[in-house]
């Protein structure tokens, strides 16, 4: 324990990192099961509009998946599938240690629980400095999944492939293009995890009135994994609504540029213009379906991973 550090203080400290584990367990196991639907929704958000387009055009979701399937094989499913790894892995991880540090931090200030308006503030700064140390695997992945076979006739053979070849052809700021949608979409984030909490509590107050008892066990005792689900799919739901367009125009924005080197859309706001111009709003909605098919049941998972590995690690705690 380092001079002056209290055993609570050491103790949250430790819970933080525990948090994070956490987290990194719940990104893998949720990209790992629904990888292909993150393919399909990255395809549609691209496609439309005016200009070049290498993404062929889909009529829906399960067209999307048996036109890939068939012209590019499985691989084409999980084309980005290691950098959404990574990036999903490194996310959640880095998320729920920079959630929990700020917590941690805003309830040192108070002697109750945190008000919501404290969760959705630890949530945006989470979102904030992981969409920093995120957005250039986020790009990579980008760019992998929208390759095709009539795509580039140099592709990226894989991850360090492409890493190299942005940074040869294009300079170290393009690994940060779509960062400003990247920050605004901290909101998702700060949504989604302040109305979990919110649901949480809401959940835990009804089941311990039913229950009628002193709930001894405390939290754990009174939700499941079916309950952390739920909670899960819906906060997902209320942050993909409100933050989807963010998603469409920082995918526009990361796609590989053409054979001339120019990139499709200047910026965020000429991403803006040329989508409304030629596309309306539904625009900003392309692949919210298969958006929504992948980060339900992804939200679900996710929640159920953390929280479960969370509960193990409070009884191995309690073991020893």
């Amino acid at each position: 324990m380092p001079p002056g550090t209290s055993p609570a203080e050491a103790e949250a400290e430790a819970w933080t990192w525990e948090n994070a584990a956490a987290g990194a367990a719940a990104g893998f196991a949720t990209v790992a099961a629904l990888h292909p639907l993150d393919v399909v929704r990255t395809r549609f958000q691209v496609s439309g509009g005016r200009g070049w387009s290498e993404v062929p055009p889909y009529r829906n979701t399960a067209h999307a998946v048996y036109t890939i399937t068939r012209s590019e094989g499985l691989r084409g499913l999980y084309a980005g599938f290691y950098p959404a790894v990574l990036g999903s892995t490194v996310s959640w991880g880095l998320y729920f240690f920079f959630y929990n540090r700020a917590k941690q931090r805003y309830l040192q200030r108070k002697d109750d629980q945190l008000h919501p308006v404290h969760h959705l503030i630890s949530a945006a700064e989470a979102g904030a400095l992981v969409s920093m140390f995120t957005n250039p695997i986020w790009l990579v992945k980008t760019r992998l999944q929208l390759q095709t076979p009539k795509h580039h006739t140099s592709q990226y053979s894989g991850f360090s492939d492409a890493l190299r070849t942005i940074l040869r052809e294009e300079g170290f700021l393009a690994l940060y293009r779509g960062i400003g949608p990247g920050l605004l979409l901290v909101t998702h984030g700060a949504i989604q995890f302040t109305a979990y909490e919110e649901l949480r509590k809401a959940m835990i107050f009804f089941k311990s009135t039913q229950s009628r008892t002193d709930n001894r066990g405390g939290e754990e005792s009174l939700l499941n994994s079916i309950d952390f689900a739920v909670l899960g799919a819906g906060s997902k739901v209320a942050a993909i609504l409100l933050t989807y367009p963010y998603q469409v125009i920082r995918a526009r924005l990361q796609q590989r540029p053409g054979t001339d080197g120019t990139p499709k859309y200047s910026n965020s706001w000429h991403v803006v213009k040329e989508t409304a111009r030629y596309e309306g709003v539904r625009g900003f909605y392309r692949g919210i379906t298969s958006n929504l098919l992948k980060n339900l049941p992804a939200a679900s998972l996710t929640f159920v991973v953390y929280e479960n590995v969370i509960k193990l690690f409070k009884a191995t705690k309690e073991k020893t």
